[in-house]
């Protein structure tokens, strides 16, 4: 093939599709890893939206009313980021250092899948540059772009001005069979119907394979039937390279006001390969050196040439995509200058909330209904609990398609919707929160996992912690979710005694706006512990501390207990006490952040010396030996509980002061 210049006639079009497309089947047969087929079949589509209608400025990546492109069928990856490397997006926006690093260089995509290599085998938005979020497990990026969605709506609805709109972008969306297979996307899709996202487009990829085959094989439904029924509108496009089809579907959609979009694109996986199109070498591994050949012969492309980029597709690029971008971006500048001019108050809040700053005036611990006047972009709800978790914010409104500036979210029954809309909402610089019942963790666990992953500051209000759940009995009685939650790296769990240390809980999760939190809540009404001769709650920001010195100083035995299960220490302490033995009680209510405290720290809560100790916590005891040690007793559960009342259900599974009490004498004893 030659390149433009010396061929006039060429389709610059045609050329950029297929850099794109050998792009990716350069970079998978690399690596020896990977899918080259999605690419390869959605690179016309890709391109289209990026083309022609995709609000976003290389040179300014974070610019804040841009676009959001997600790619929702993360294994597609090489697709994603032969776009970033093509576009031209830098590291960081005009003035910085950064500003003339490549987001994603040549080199980069030589290094696809590699350790180290910004170009993972599924994209990550904490590691590279363009990625909008972190994708992979099937189905989360469509939960994330709803989050999104609601962002723009809830960031226009409070700063936006008659005579100023500073935000209005859209979200588009390239999800598989396989993203909208799973449970979340379909939570998702629900959701963005009911409060009619109109600024949201997903793209369905409808090629009809999976990795096991034929989607005939386990998916027969009628896709745009089912997502009718939820409210969204639906535009066909019969065939992915028919570029012009799928630009009038595209315009369908920014003319919507009152629905969001599903296109669906029937797509050839693998297009332009030798072999049949639904093979399993083009969907998930590399096509291999004559397959890649014959592809490119297919496009007219020079067979041995890998990794070529003709100089004209980074220029299409810049004069489409680059040019309408920037001056969206420097219209916006000025708008947002004379909008400063005229509401400096406002003007400072959305500054914080940019620059991902908490309010100057949030310094001491209040608890989520009084935080929430502080921080205006405090926001969340739900799962349908609002009334037993108590996450309305008073006065705040709900949000809704009518009142995009409510805080309020009744997500409904939609546990793992919830949490990757609050990923979305995350990524868009909301400090968003998400409630339900702690056993239904387990519902939402894979979007938490990735709050952890992408480094989002999503706190989760996760109640009715334990047993003390009473009568509902077993299936709502949490037992090893608390195991499970501190197993995520990079999470929080808070499991607060008291008001006290609630407050507090919620201090240091608010201050660290790249971490998830846990806040792990009982339903049993707790005391506020006096603390006139116990340590101050502001232990919680190391994680554990001394709530409880024992007389003289050394004690003889340490008791460790979070939540409902401290004041249980406690009781047992004063009995030993009474009875001349030296107990010392620890409240332990955040574990990871106790780990990051220095050693000597540590010691001095948890002395090595002292190996008589007893753990109370009413959840299985997986994990509790690292701060036990070998001789340490565990006080709690070891298999399910059961319905009945709270204090009955405590004393039938000797969860007691006694217990503890009793525990600790026999290890004295030994």
């Amino acid at each position: 093939m030659t390149d433009a210049a010396a061929s006039p006639t060429i389709d610059i079009d045609r050329l950029a599709i297929d850099t794109i497309r050998t792009l990716s089947m350069d970079a998978v047969e690399a690596a020896k890893s990977g899918h080259p087929g999605t690419p390869m079949a959605l690179a016309p589509v890709a391109y289209t939206v990026w083309k022609e209608f995709l609000r976003y400025d290389p040179l300014d990546p974070q610019w804040p009313n841009r676009d959001r492109f997600v790619l929702s069928c993360g294994h597609a990856s090489m697709l994603l980021y032969s776009l970033i490397h093509l576009a031209g997006i830098r590291q960081g926006p005009p003035g910085t250092a950064e500003a003339d690093v490549p987001a994603v260089s040549l080199d980069c995509i030589r290094q696809f899948r590699q350790i180290g290599s910004i170009c993972a085998g599924h994209p990550e938005h904490h590691l590279t540059v363009g990625v909008e979020t972190t994708t992979g497990p099937l189905g989360q990026g469509c939960g994330n772009s709803v989050g999104m969605a609601i962002a723009s709506r809830w960031l226009g609805g409070r700063y936006n001005r008659p005579d100023a709109t500073l935000f209005d972008f859209d979200t588009y969306v390239l999800c598989s069979d396989g993203d909208l297979m799973e449970g979340v996307a379909a939570e998702a899709a629900s959701l963005a119907g009911h409060l009619k996202l109109s600024n949201l487009c997903w793209i369905y990829d409808d090629n009809q394979i999976t990795i096991e085959g034929e989607t005939d094989l386990a998916f027969s439904e009628e896709v745009a039937r089912r997502f009718e029924g939820l409210g969204w509108r639906i535009e066909r496009v019969a065939d992915a390279n028919d570029t012009a089809a799928l630009t009038a579907a595209l315009n369908h959609f920014r003319a919507e006001t009152e629905r969001p979009t599903l296109v669906i694109v029937t797509s050839e996986i693998g297009y332009g390969a030798p072999t049949k199109a639904g093979s399993h070498a083009s969907h998930g591994a590399p096509l291999g050196a004559d397959e890649i050949r014959g592809a490119k012969e297919a496009y007219g492309w020079p067979a041995d040439d890998s990794f070529r980029v003709p100089a004209e597709v980074p220029q299409r690029f810049a004069d489409t995509l680059g040019c309408r971008g920037r001056a969206a971006r420097e219209a916006w500048q000025q708008i947002k200058q004379a909008a400063e001019a005229a509401a400096p108050e406002a003007a400072t809040e959305l500054a914080e909330l940019l620059a991902g700053q908490l309010p100057a005036r949030v310094s001491s611990g209040k608890v989520l209904q009084a935080v929430s006047g502080t921080i205006p972009w405090f926001l969340g709800g739900s799962a349908d609990l609002a009334p037993s978790t108590m996450t309305l914010i008073p006065g705040a409104g709900d949000f809704s398609a009518a009142t995009p500036a409510g805080r309020n979210f009744h997500f409904g029954i939609r546990e793992h919707a919830m949490a990757a809309a609050c990923n979305g909402m995350a990524l868009c610089g909301l400090r968003p929160y998400a409630a339900t019942f702690f056993v239904f963790f387990d519902y939402l666990k894979p979007s938490l996992r990735l709050s952890a992953l992408g480094d989002l500051g999503v706190i989760y209000v996760l109640t009715h912690d334990s047993i003390g759940l009473g009568e509902d009995g077993p299936t709502h009685q949490p037992i090893e979710q608390l195991a499970s939650a501190r197993a995520v790296p990079g999470l929080s769990v808070f499991r607060p005694a008291d008001a006290n240390e609630v407050a507090e809980a919620y201090r240091v999760a608010l201050r660290r706006g790249d971490r998830p939190s846990v806040m792990v809540l009982s339903r049993q009404n707790l005391p506020t512990l006096d603390r006139t001769h116990l340590g101050p709650a502001a232990g919680v920001a190391r994680g554990g501390y001394v709530l409880k010195e024992a007389p003289g100083g050394h004690p003889d035995c340490i008791l460790i207990g979070t939540g409902s299960e401290v004041e249980l220490c406690l009781a047992a302490a004063d009995t030993l006490t009474a009875e001349g033995i030296k107990a010392r009680v620890v409240s332990l209510p955040c574990w990871d952040l106790f780990a990051e405290q220095d050693a000597s720290y540590r010691e001095s809560v948890l002395p090595a010396s002292v190996t008589a100790r007893v753990a109370c916590e009413a959840a299985c005891g997986f994990g509790w030996e690292r701060w036990l040690g070998d001789r340490g007793r565990f006080i709690g559960m070891e298999g399910f509980g059961a319905s009945g009342p709270a204090k009955q259900l405590y004393a039938h599974f000797g969860i007691t002061a006694e217990a503890v009490a009793t525990a600790a004498r026999e290890l004295i004893s030994q």
